[in-house]
Parts: C-alpha cells; sequence; structure tokens
C-alpha cells in the first residue's frame, strides 16, 4: 500500500471511531434540578418518557411532562 492509501484508511477510521462516541447532555426539570446523562436521552412516544443513562451508569426514564430542556454539553 501507497503512503496516502494508508493515510486515508486511517483517517477514516479515526472519523467512524470519532462517531460512535457519546455526546453527554444536560436535562433540566422543572423543579429546576438538572442531570447529567452519558448520552442524548431517547425520547419514547408511546410511554411518553425520556430514557437515559446518568453519569453513575445507572438507566433513568423521566415523564417528558417534568422535562424543561434538554441540552447537549
Amino acid at each position: 500500500m501507497t503512503h496516502r492509501t494508508l493515510a486515508a484508511l486511517m483517517l477514516t477510521a479515526g472519523l467512524a471511531a470519532l462517531a460512535g462516541c457519546a455526546s453527554p447532555s444536560v436535562i433540566t426539570l422543572n423543579d429546576g434540578r438538572e442531570i447529567q446523562t452519558v448520552d442524548a436521552p431517547k425520547y419514547d412516544e408511546a410511554s411518553g418518557f425520556y430514557q437515559f443513562k446518568q453519569l453513575d451508569g445507572k438507566a433513568t426514564r423521566i415523564n417528558k411532562d417534568q422535562v424543561r430542556t434538554v441540552k447537549e454539553l
């Protein structure tokens, strides 16, 4: 392989690895509390809950009506 091909493959592999990284978020509740998440929370329309993992790895669900904002860090 030439140096250009090897460099292009390594760059592609690096970008693919970065694309899979988590995007931590902060959920602000109506009562002012903030919850930090490991990854962006997923909203389940059927149940009306946000699902996410907290920084300690604990899986959590919060009702949409309790959430004021969701911001990516």
